[in-house]
């Protein structure tokens, strides 16, 4: 559900905004969450804290209060061990700020960065699964009708007979996972990836032995791409399971970890 669709469904809202934090917090300066009579939307780190925010908030709804600060000690007298202080701001929110509130929220969806798995094969169909429910922008490429039409995640889905040109126009700081059911066409795409001096991350499935094949293709087709900042394998050194799932549940945090470094970001953003 969207923030506007959970507007529409409920009537008033009291808007929860971490202001301030001193010390360890479960979240940052400036998460925020969103509270209805009977629903929430967001978080602010859960736990004790976000259960007296909801309480609070849910009281200013009952009472008809517009605005109120909580002051919040992370300690023993209210369950938690984080040992910081936060400071919450709640108040309702009128027509105006739910607008805007909607436009932040539509503009932070537009900034997710790009995800591009390529290869919807038994790992592809997996790791679409998981990425969906995280703060990408996830797009499944095949060749094969048939392999996309297995995938039931909710991510952008395209069938192409030439998935390097997807790699060619990703946007700036792209994610791409190489795993498809050929391994010619694997270091095609791969390569074509690696050409990318802003690709975020290449992974390629696979082993050792196919990325010392891979990088003697590299020398011999394509001498002028680096594979000094491939991943192969993917999501190596955590587990010998084979299963989709593990795997591929490796592999997210893997990419995930790469694309939320701090001077990754600042790198593409600037």
């Amino acid at each position: 559900m969207s923030l506007e669709a959970f507007f529409d469904r409920h009537g008033k809202v009291i808007h929860v905004r971490q202001t301030d934090v001193r010390g360890s917090a479960p979240r940052e300066a400036g998460a925020e969450m969103f509270v209805a009579l009977t629903a929430t939307y967001g978080t602010i780190g859960g736990g004790q804290l976000e259960y007296m925010a909801i309480d609070q908030a849910r009281a200013m709804l009952r009472q008809g209060r517009a605005s109120t600060q909580m002051n919040v000690p992370l300690g023993p007298e209210i369950g938690q061990c984080c040992g910081g202080r936060v400071v919450l701001h709640l108040s309702q929110l009128s027509a105006a700020e739910t607008v805007a509130a909607c436009a932040r929220e539509t503009a932070d969806h537009s900034a997710y960065r790009h995800v591009y798995i390529l290869g919807a094969g038994h790992v592809g169909r997996a790791l679409a699964q998981l990425f969906q429910h995280l703060p990408v922008r996830c797009c499944l490429v095949d060749t094969r009708a048939e392999e996309l039409a297995l995938s039931d995640a909710a991510v952008d889905k395209r069938c192409t007979a030439l998935p390097e040109a997807e790699i060619r126009q990703a946007a700036a700081g792209s994610a791409f996972i190489v795993l498809t059911h050929d391994h010619a066409l694997d270091f095609l795409l791969t390569s074509e990836a690696l050409a990318r001096p802003d690709a975020a991350y290449v992974g390629l499935i696979g082993s050792a032995t196919k990325r010392a094949k891979f990088e003697t293709y590299c020398r011999t087709s394509t001498p002028e791409v680096s594979t000094n900042a491939l991943i192969c394998p993917i999501g190596a050194g955590h587990s010998t399971d084979k299963r989709p799932h593990v795997i591929a549940s490796f592999v997210v945090a893997e990419v995930m970890a790469r694309l939320t470094e701090p001077q990754l970001n600042t790198k593409i953003s600037a």
